[in-house]
């Protein structure tokens, strides 16, 4: 009986070491993000580790980590009681698993340290910086497009899908950065002051793009004000001639470009004035940046021709029963959120939202549910909310949008099961009608919404 105790005890520690390393893995190994993750309902959140099944990508680091792990509990066994084995296990694992931070960070600075050293080698090399809480990714690919054009995608070089941290750009100089290229476009996320600083360290911009500035990371960042210093410290990594270009949709933006101004840099530019809908100032930065290098207007233009899809960060689907599906969910932040939301106004028949609640928003959280719920209650005839988070804001501001409370309350409901979710689309809408998928939705949902 006691060893089928312990065999049961072992299985179960196996289910909570993946979980755990699941979410390790998925806040990119960032404590500040980690602990983001129990800002709101954090007793659901830890028991819900009792009851998910989750499985991490076993990379070089998770195998080690899994089973030293698995290792270390196996000794704890054999030496312990049963009880004892439990209490260790709670208090020391965790230990265990940060320790394997010492051998990352000195592999980390290695890395760095190797980069550096190649970047210097390319001493005509142009690179152009791309941070912000929003539109980088659709920024560096636009103008990657825009450029390919006119010097040829040989001799362009951008860094790949979510490698926008200190080891991402670092990797991409290392293993992709040839003679060849002449312009190298860097996207620049970070989570913490400092962070934009070491990877212009590492890549040395010469032109540098602030694509805007939201409350998103203000749980890593601990304030507005930081996020917005840690954004800026692209434009002040800069050289003296340097370019700095400036999303005039945003007003954080904007104060930063008037402050730019005064600091005496010689070209500070804003981008985007005309843009006619949300994710269109990306596309209209990258023309901008193209321009100040020299591309005319008919290369411009042919370039553009080629973007088939200029709604950044939105994909257009075709769904089931004649369905549309805006997929947009590889990221969310509050502002595309709330602009995914206007643009679906430009659209008859009726309007469906299906979207988790935001995360690593610290104490701007509620505010901003607040926000997207009332737009939400503007725009949607019906809000499908995947977790609890701020279902309860959402809810709110979804209610405090229209004159009846009782029946806006109505359209912002709670469902996190993917066929309940599908079958209550299936029950509610007709062909023609919309369907915006935000952030991390299910997968198993799209795939039946698209199939």
């Amino acid at each position: 009986m006691e060893i089928i105790i312990i065999i049961l005890w072992f299985l179960v520690f196996i289910k909570f070491l993946l979980f755990w390393l699941w979410l390790w893995q998925l806040k990119e190994y960032h404590l500040g993000r980690f602990f983001a993750h129990f800002e709101t309902q954090k007793i659901r959140k830890i028991i819900s580790s009792i009851w998910r099944l989750k499985f991490p990508k076993f990379t070089k680091k998770i195998a080690a980590i899994f089973f030293a792990c698995v290792v270390a509990e196996i000794h704890l066994i054999f030496y312990f009681s049963l009880f004892g084995t439990i209490i260790l296990t709670i208090f020391f694992m965790p230990l265990l698993v940060l320790s394997f931070q010492i051998p990352s960070a000195i592999w980390r600075g290695i890395l760095i340290s190797k980069a550096r050293v190649k970047r210097v080698k390319f001493k005509d090399l142009l690179v152009i910086g791309i941070t912000g809480s929003y539109g980088k990714t659709s920024t560096k690919e636009f103008l990657y497009t825009i450029l390919s054009e006119k010097f040829g995608d040989n001799r362009v070089l951008k860094t790949k899908e979510h490698q926008n941290s200190e080891i991402g750009v670092s990797q991409c100089i290392l293993n992709d950065l040839k003679p060849e290229h002449e312009i190298f476009i860097v996207e620049m996320g970070a989570y913490n002051r400092g962070g934009i600083k070491l990877l212009c360290d590492i890549a040395n911009p010469k032109i540098g793009i602030l694509t805007g500035i939201n409350e998103q990371h203000m749980a890593t960042f601990g304030s507005q004000e930081n996020i917005i210093k840690g954004k800026y410290e692209l434009v002040e990594s800069l050289p003296p001639d340097g370019l700095a270009f400036f999303n005039a949709k945003n007003k954080y933006c904007v104060e930063l470009y008037q402050k730019t101004l005064q600091r005496g840099l010689e070209k500070a530019y804003l981008y985007g004035k005309e843009a006619k809908f949300f994710g269109e100032e990306n596309l209209l930065g990258a023309i901008a940046v193209a321009k100040e290098l020299g591309m005319t207007d008919e290369e411009i233009s042919k370039a553009v021709e080629k973007i088939e899809n200029k709604l950044a960060g939105v994909q257009q689907k075709k769904g089931v029963s004649g369905l549309t599906i805006f997929d947009a969910t590889y990221s969310a932040n509050p502002n595309s959120v709330i602009g995914h939301l206007e643009y679906l106004k430009n659209f008859p028949g009726k309007k469906i939202i299906v979207m988790p609640c935001l995360i690593e928003l610290g104490s701007a959280s509620k505010e901003v549910h607040k926000r997207i719920g009332q737009k939400i209650g503007e725009v949607c005839d019906l809000a499908i909310i995947t977790t609890k988070d701020r279902f309860k804001e959402i809810k709110e501001g979804a209610a405090s949008a229209k004159a009846s409370a009782s029946q806006a309350g109505e359209k912002a409901i709670f469902l996190d099961n993917p066929k309940e979710i599908f079958n209550k689309i299936k029950e509610f809408t007709r062909e023609g009608d919309i369907v915006l998928l935000e952030s991390r939705v299910p997968n198993d949902l799209v795939k039946l919404l698209t199939k």
